[in-house]
């Protein structure tokens, strides 16, 4: 048998809170809902008009204190609604939720009906109102449009003084006044839809009741509001007045043990509820399958991932209770996450200011009339999902990426859904329905039956009768119009829809176990307690991120990076943080606990951490379990019982809810004697709350760890809420800069790699945060807007600035300087954020609003110019004033002030979003050769021409006109610059000069590159090179040192180039000092280091090549001091000593001796090795490209490292007969061990594959 149990104790218990009872009260007579958007060209009775909770049982509960406004506000969110016996008087039902402060939600669940009006002064209030709306109407459509615009004011004015509650005798003296003057007018429109008479029509008014729980109880709270209703209509008086069931569901009614089902009794049958186990996930009865079917199992997928990466989400549909339904399924499938912001599924019209909240939200607007969704004032749309539930679509923002592994996980929850026959594209409309249990005599075997208390002959003659309805199609009528069949249909609906509820949680429930199973591993405990983590939570990184997201699949990055950034993760991550000093949260501890379970079963860790995703073991359990508890009842709440009521009270008026009794609601009757029924003892652990284990100040501290959103300060209507609300959102905002920019310096100067560990994950996370930012302007600059154009808030304003600058140049231009579009031959006004924005907007990419925004974000913050341009478009205070309220963030001096001071702290680092994002995009450079200053005459004879080499390609070769030392082309983005290739055409009479540098500016993006040269070009002297490969270093924007860039002076001292620590090597040896050996071990071995590094970064983090081959410190400088160490002379060979001339000597040499038959070097000469050797030499000196000794030794080394031949190579040279007549015995090429030591780095580069770029191979086929 079942268990007894009763609810006296604490509301904490109690199945359900309060009982409350919204509608017209008829003191206050009629109360125009202003703020409910309505216009009064509606007919009276189409309008709405105030509502009040008219009564509320208990009066307060224990830590869930009553707010009467907020319960009306979301029991009735359109207030009021008015019909006649013509209009259909069908009663719907909806949900609600309030959230408190401590994270904790009060459920609401509100059956709505039509109740006749029974008072004779609203009757009269309602005809007047309708007299003067057929007046105004009649008379406006027999004027001419003016006239009846200037008659519109006086008569608003008049029915606004009939809001106001009326005596009887002046409502009939009015009415009396108002019939005589009119009755031309009314008399034609007796018979209008939208009339009117209470000698022919029955008024009525809808009235809601309303049941507050503490957990989400959907289908048992709607079977007993329902049952309730049903009772009221009934002609037949239930069997216990009304007051009964009332306080049996308050008082008595307990809260299900966790993984136990109770049965309780409503007003007409039993009603059963359950809660999940300790191990289950929580509880949800919010049908998910109404919700896939309504979008569609890609929407749906679509809509989480917005939730989970906490955009804006706005929720659109006719009806309320589908709004809560889907916003309900949207934040129980984020298990074991839970949203952090704004949740207000069902907001009525006076709340609409609430978005304008800058913050992340998940709110829902009821459609009015089938109203489109460009009838909406939205402030910025370049962060929101909107979700058009009726019209099934889901228009996420742009930019959002795809959940991880997505195919997967649409083809398993399709597979749930048509194994419960519901089709997963999305479009289908199922109607709930609410199973209703018998009322006849059946009513008890059929309890018994879903207890299990029947056996033998009776359970036979049970199933005798189910079989025998079905074969008669359920003819045999069971109360209520029901047939047998029918009954069994609906317990067998309500258990698939919960079996199927069950099984899609543990769909996504599975998916994040095995995203997030090793989680613990990069959660860092850095603080020794409490009070030093709370003190520097700001400061502290409490997840390891970037190492993290190095051990993830690379198509979950995009996804990844941008979730890591969530306060949602943030707090859950803080969360496990505090479980070292407190009780770890309810939903995290069922997490952790279910990933414990996993990997005991996990046989083979390494596969299963490298599982792409985790089939759904536990889709059968779960069902079952529920099934278990549905299809038999663990415990039974006291039956309703008679009150002590007083005589002639709870009457029974069929149609009319009752006037309750309130000396009998207000608190528990302990004067109640049970009946005869046991009641078996209680499971103390399983109906007793845990005691708490805290003591009042480490509560205290928990409690300022765990910051929880107060959702009910959203509904408070006051001015002075209101503004602070707003004001609360503008701090917000600036604390969100201060700790954005704030982060992305430290990630972007390394210190937070340095701090914590962190793998290198850079650029995918500089990205993530980029996107941020972008984020956060776009919502400042929507807070508080009421003109924009487009999508995006911050484009708007800035095309209103543009139009503003247009309209006041007008008077000064002449005719012809209106055409300003971009031409090559006239370059950009650089740091002007209007020719910024004109670039943006001749850009060939075919972007939204939103796009040109975040490009021309991504382009300031390129130029270091992103705080000057924001600070210049807010000079402009009178367009300020006209685009946004008074309450809005860009009108708050001291707060923006102090915004564009934070974003003005990224002009510290260097930034290449804009050029890495767009690369496709036609951009102008400016290239100029920079001669030695003494020698600069000497450029007048030469015809030089360059070849610009970046990360997305090359310009081609670019000749210079002669005469002059600078270039202007415009060619495909070429990205961050590498190399650039300087050459001449040895034409003239002095074709030769002695180039310091070249400079390279982009024009768009600011960006200056200096390739450093310090050699001569022209034949006859240097190495007699007419072709230099430069390498390039960039230059910070914005700053001083380029601004005479075009002046021929040469660079600062401090900006050496790659050559330039050769020639103080050949310096030294001219001196006869020596360098020493160490040094040029050390540089050879952080040369070498340099480029293992580089391969064992993530391949998007990779920088340059060709810089740790080529350019200063790199492998050839390196290789080349190595090389030109304890030489004997330097006019061994010409005048100036080039390590390619030995080089060349070796080769001839090896040839020479293998020619003579020398003994030794014979042997070398039949090695691969040299055989090779000698084949790149030649082929290098065989290529018809003029590079010079310097740029063939160059190309060599490179060939030989991309080949893994040059850890050959240098044995061979050094032991060369040659190299004993060319070095001194303290040479490091005469040490056998150097050398040894320094062909084993060298070695060490063999295992990775090294791609050269083009400039450095052209002309070489090998």
């Amino acid at each position: 048998m079942s268990h007894t149990a009763s609810a006296t104790g604490s509301a904490s218990c109690r199945f359900a809170h309060y009982f409350v009872v919204c509608g017209l009260d008829p003191e206050t007579g009629l109360e125009p809902d202003d703020g409910a958007g309505e216009s009064f060209e509606q007919s009276p009775i189409h309008r709405s008009f105030k509502s009040r909770v008219l009564v509320h049982y208990p009066e307060s509960t224990d830590r869930n204190p009553f707010n009467k406004d907020a319960v009306n506000m979301l029991c009735m969110p359109r207030g009021l609604s008015f019909c006649t016996q013509a209009d259909r008087l069908d009663s719907h039902f909806h949900s609600f939720t309030i959230g408190f402060d401590d994270g904790s939600r009060s459920y609401g669940f509100v059956h709505t009906f039509y109740e006749e009006v029974t008072s004779a002064q609203v009757i009269t209030a309602m005809q007047t109102l309708h007299q003067m709306y057929h007046v105004e109407h009649h008379s406006s459509s027999s004027s001419s449009s003016s006239s009846s615009s200037s008659a519109s004011s006086p008569s608003t004015s008049s029915m606004d003084s009939l809001v106001s509650s009326l005596d009887e005798s002046d409502g009939d003296s009015m009415v009396g006044n108002a019939t005589a003057a009119t009755a031309s007018a009314t008399s034609t429109c007796l018979g209008c839809v939208n009339s009117f008479d209470p000698s022919h029509d029955t008024l009525y008014v809808s009235k809601a009741l309303c049941l507050l729980t503490p957990l989400p109880f959907l289908q048992a709270s709607r079977q007993f509001l329902s049952q309730l209703h049903r009772a009221v209509v009934s002609q037949t008086p239930p069997p216990l007045p009304l007051e009964s069931y009332i306080h049996n569901i308050l008082y008595e009614v307990p809260l299900p043990p966790p993984g136990r089902s109770l049965r309780f009794h409503g007003v007409q049958g039993p009603i059963l509820c359950q809660r999940p186990g300790p191990g289950e996930l929580p509880l949800g009865e919010y049908p998910l399958g109404e919700a896939f079917s309504l979008l569609g199992v890609d929407n749906m997928v679509q809509l989480l991932t917005c939730s989970l990466l906490e955009t804006q989400i706005l929720l659109y549909s006719q009806d309320y209770q589908r709004l809560m339904m889907v916003a309900e399924c949207i934040t129980t499938l984020l298990f074991p996450f839970q949203w952090q912001y704004i949740y207000l599924p069902i907001i009525s019209a006076p709340l609409h200011h609430l978005l304008d909240a800058p913050v992340p939200f998940l709110m829902g607007i009821q459609r009015r009339d089938g109203a489109p969704r460009s009838s909406l004032h939205l402030p910025q749309e370049a962060n929101l999902c909107f979700v058009d539930i009726d019209n099934h679509s889901v228009d996420a923002p742009e930019g959002i990426p795809a959940f991880p592994d997505q195919t997967e996980l649409v083809k398993d929850l399709s597979e749930v859904l048509q194994h419960f026959g519901l089709p997963p594209q999305g479009g289908a409309v199922i109607k709930s329905s609410t199973a209703s249990p018998p009322l006849s005599s059946l009513e008890d075997l059929m309890e018994d039956r879903r207890n299990g208390n029947l056996g033998g002959e009776e359970l036979e003659v049970l199933e005798r009768l189910q079989a025998l309805a079905w074969r008669c199609g359920g003819g045999k009528m069971v109360g209520e119009g029901k047939t047998l069949g029918r009954v069994w249909e609906e317990e067998a609906e309500a258990l698939s829809a919960a079996k199927m509820n069950i099984q899609l949680r543990e769909v996504f429930a599975e998916r994040f176990a095995a995203m997030f199973g090793r989680y613990e591993e990069f959660v860092i405990h850095g603080a020794f307690d409490m009070d030093s983590w709370l003190s520097n939570r700001e400061g502290t990184f409490s997840f390891d991120k970037g190492s993290f997201l190095s051990v993830q699949p690379v198509a979950h990055l995009h996804f990844l990076s941008r979730f890591l950034e969530t306060s949602m993760f943030s707090s859950f991550v803080d969360g496990k943080v505090i479980s070292r000093w407190a009780d770890r949260e309810p939903l995290q501890q069922l997490f952790d606990s279910r990933l414990e379970r996993d990997r005991m079963y996990d046989t083979d860790e390494a596969e299963s951490r490298n599982s792409r995703f985790r089939t759904c073991s536990a889709l059968f359990e779960s069902a079952q379990a529920i099934e278990r508890r549905l299809l038999k009842a663990d415990h039974t709440a006291i039956h309703p019982h008679l009150l002590d009521m007083r005589i002639g009270q709870g009457r029974h008026q069929p149609g009319y809810f009752p006037k309750l009794q309130a000396d009998v609601l207000i608190q528990a009757q302990s004067t109640y004697k049970r009946s005869s029924r046991v009641t078996a003892p209680r499971r103390t652990d399983t109906w007793r709350t845990p005691a708490a284990t805290e003591d009042s100040e480490q509560r205290q501290k928990h409690s300022m760890a765990r910051k929880h959103l107060n959702q009910l300060k959203f509904m408070d209507l006051s001015p002075q809420v209101v503004a602070r609300t707003h004001r609360e959102f503008v701090q917000g905002l600036l604390s969100e800069c201060r700790l954005k920019t704030k982060r992305m310096l430290m990630e972007r100067m390394g210190k937070e790699n340095i701090e914590v560990g962190e793998a290198s994950i850079t650029g995918l996370q500089e990205n993530t945060l980029i996107h941020g930012l972008c984020d956060l302007l776009e919502r400042t600059w929507g807070h508080g807007l009421q003109m924009k154009q487009g999508k995006s808030a911050l484009w708007s304003h800035l095309l209103h600035y543009q139009a503003a600058l247009q309209k006041a140049e007008v008077p000064s231009e002449s005719p012809g300087s209106e055409q300003r579009t971009f031409d090559v031959a006239t370059p950009l006004l650089r740091g002007s954020l209007v020719q910024d924005m004109r670039f943006i907007q001749t850009m060939s990419e075919g972007l939204s609003d939103v796009g040109q925004a975040r490009a021309w974000i991504s382009l300031a913050l390129e130029k270091k110019m992103l705080s000057q341009h924001l600070k210049e478009l807010l000079t402009n205070q009178e367009l300020l004033r006209q685009l946004y309220k008074p309450h809005a963030f860009l009108l708050c001096e001291e707060e923006r002030e102090q915004f564009l001071f934070h974003l003005l702290s990224l002009n510290t680092v260097d930034y290449l979003c804009f050029t890495r994002a767009f690369n496709s995009i036609n951009i102008p450079y400016r290239v100029a050769i920079i001669p030695m200053k003494k020698l600069s005459i000497a450029m007048a004879t030469v015809n030089p021409w360059v070849c610009v080499s970046g990360e997305m390609g090359d310009s081609g070769v670019r000749q210079i006109p002669k005469n002059t030392q600078e270039i202007f082309f415009q060619c495909k983005n070429l990205g961050r610059l590498s190399t650039l290739q300087l050459g001449q055409e040895n034409s003239g009479l002095l074709a030769k000069c002695l180039i310091d540098c070249v400079m390279v500016y982009n024009e768009i993006t600011g960006h200056t590159y200096k390739f450093p040269c310090g050699r001569w070009l022209g034949k006859g002297v240097g190495d007699g090179s007419l072709e230099r490969v430069l390498i390039g270093q960039l230059l910070s924007p914005g700053g001083e040192e380029d601004s005479g860039r075009w002046t021929g002076t040469p660079p600062p001292p401090e900006l050496s180039s790659p050559s330039q620590g050769v020639r103080a090597v050949l310096g030294s040896l001219g001196s006869r000092t020596r360098v020493l050996s160490v040094e040029v071990h050390e540089d050879m071995r952080e040369a070498a280091n340099n480029l293992v590094k580089h391969f064992h970064k993530p391949e998007q983090e990779r920088g340059n090549m060709t810089v740790l081959l080529c350019g200063e410190g790199g492998l050839v400088a390196s290789l080349e001091k190595f090389l030109l160490h304890g030489f004997k002379s330097s006019r061994l060979f010409q005048r100036n000593v080039f390590v390619w001339d030995f080089v060349e000597k070796a080769v001839v040499s090896l040839e020479t001796a293998d020619q003579n038959g020398d003994v030794q070097g014979s042997m070398l000469r039949k090695e691969p090795p040299c055989d090779l050797l000698c084949h790149y030499v030649n082929c290098i000196n065989a290529s018809p490209r003029n590079i010079g000794k310097e740029g063939k030794f160059q190309l060599l080394v490179c060939l030989g490292v991309r080949d893994r031949l040059l850890s050959q190579w240098l044995p061979l040279l050094a032991e060369c007969p040659l190299t004993a007549r060319t070095y001194e015995d303290s040479a490091l090429m005469r040490d056998r061990s150097s050398v040894h030591s320094l062909s084993r780095i060298l070695h060490t580069l063999n295992e990775f594959t090294i791609t050269l770029e083009t400039s450095l191979v052209k002309g070489v086929a090998l």
